[in-house]
């Protein structure tokens, strides 16, 4: 009973915060400068993501040529550049990766 008491607070906290944020949605109105501040926002997150797991993927600095997380980084970079398509750079970093990890061992 007390599981189902806490599932069912956990549900009511989560969705009126949320349902509060999608009800507001479209009638709030945002300055300028913060809209095109909050742009900037998806591009800091990612890079705060990828650097790590790229750079730092065994928990130490790895910038030498047998790191294929590296590697494959910077193939899905430049097919990024060249197609400029989400789905494709994804599948092509992974098939990089795939290939570099599980096809040469790097």
């Amino acid at each position: 009973m007390n599981e189902a008491l806490l599932i069912l607070g956990m549900f009511l906290v989560t969705f009126s915060v949320r349902y509060v944020l999608f009800g507001v949605a479209g009638k709030v109105r945002f300055p300028p400068w913060l809209t095109t501040g909050l742009s900037f926002v998806p591009p800091a997150v990612l890079t705060a993501i990828i650097v790590p797991a790229v750079l730092l993927p065994r928990g130490e600095l790895w910038l030498r040529a047998d790191n294929p997380w590296l590697l494959a980084g910077g193939f899905a970079a430049l097919v990024s550049f060249w197609r400029r398509d989400l789905l494709t750079t994804i599948v092509a970093g992974m098939l990089c990766f795939m290939l570099l990890r599980f096809g040469f061992g790097l």
